[in-house]
């Protein structure tokens, strides 16, 4: 299964790897920590380079604007923004063409509920590997429905959900296990065990899968040292901080070295310098060629970082924009 998510078509280096350790150089690895091999395989970032072009006028067609259609539009002004940073202007290219990570053909979701009002309406979307995606739009607009459709934590009333090459409406429940171990989840609320340590709740996930004890003792210390906790690994979730609460679902999410991430507002209840390392983490996981779908509240952060963003109206994508911004969806 893993195989359809990969893309041959990225180059590796070891940029990423360097760059995640700068981010958390403040929080000095273990002496004598294990370091698995395939960690700098899983950093290896893609380094295929794209040309800046202009921000497009955000149209309301459903359509990915290219960088193509842009020219000649009005440049935007600068914004003074803690993510400013993290603008995707040197972002690695992505190939739109083979197989993709995600495909939504015709997506239809009632809740026995509410019969009369979709989830989603009649959803049609590709997203390919290596993206870094923005699901942006109201309260109730349709973005965690879309995330648990991705996840197959619902299944879709009419329509396809393709994950990994697999349409996730016939998968057969038993099956649904194989498939989330080839998906990380990052959620806004963190749902760490609170009677388990840092390092427990990380190894959990491994255990789950069936990785046996070596592997754990190798990737949990490592991984939570790439997101600066390896002198946290014996704190219990109490013990620590929002920010470093969400290092640590975000540390569970990539331990298996997932070729997809999916994430639900991990930012919300943090504020906006906490977010910051987040989001760098999760930007410089998407360098390293894990793609990220991710729904959001943050105008801010959609604004300054100029990455692909599917905006929901009422269950319908309204708009489908390469380097977009958040829109205008009133006060969140």
């Amino acid at each position: 299964m893993a195989s359809h998510f990969r893309s041959t078509e990225r180059q590796g280096s070891e940029d990423a790897e360097r760059q995640l350790d700068v981010i958390v150089s403040e929080a000095a690895p273990q002496e004598g920590a294990p370091s698995p091999d395939d960690t700098g395989a899983f950093l290896a970032a893609a380094t295929v380079g794209s040309e800046d072009a202009p921000e497009p006028e955000s149209p309301e067609a459903v359509h990915v604007v290219t960088a193509s259609e842009s020219e000649g539009a009005p440049e935007q002004p600068e914004r003074s923004s803690v993510y400013a940073a993290l603008s995707g202007d040197d972002a690695p290219a992505v190939s739109r063409t083979g197989t993709p990570t995600v495909s939504f053909k015709n997506v239809t979701l009632i809740y026995p509920a509410q019969p009369n009002k979709p989830a989603l309406d009649d959803v049609s979307l590709d997203i390919y590997p290596g993206e870094f995606v923005f699901v942006v739009g109201h309260s109730g607009s349709g973005k965690s429905s879309l995330l648990r459709l991705i996840t197959r934590e619902l299944r879709a009333s009419s329509g396809q959900v393709i994950v990994a090459g697999q349409d996730l409406t016939k998968m057969r429940n038993k099956k649904v296990p194989y498939l989330r171990r080839q998906i990380g989840t990052v959620y806004q609320d963190f749902k760490l065990l609170p009677d388990k340590t840092v390092y427990e709740n990380v190894a959990f996930a491994l255990e789950c899968i069936g990785k046996p004890r070596s592997v754990i003792k190798a990737q949990v210390p490592e991984v939570l040292r790439l997101v600066g906790l390896a002198e946290r690994m014996q704190h219990f979730p109490d013990q620590l901080s929002g920010g470093e609460q969400q290092r640590v679902s975000v540390a569970r999410a990539m331990v298996n070295r997932p070729p997809l991430l999916v994430c639900d507002e991990p930012t919300g209840n943090l504020d906006p310098a906490i977010s910051l390392g987040i989001m760098k983490l999760l930007d410089l996981i998407n360098r390293a060629g894990t793609t990220v779908v991710m729904a959001t509240h943050d105008r801010e952060m959609v604004d300054s970082m100029r990455k692909r963003v599917i905006a929901l109206e009422a269950g319908h994508v309204v708009r489908d924009q390469e380097r977009g911004g958040y829109g205008y969806y009133g006060a969140l």
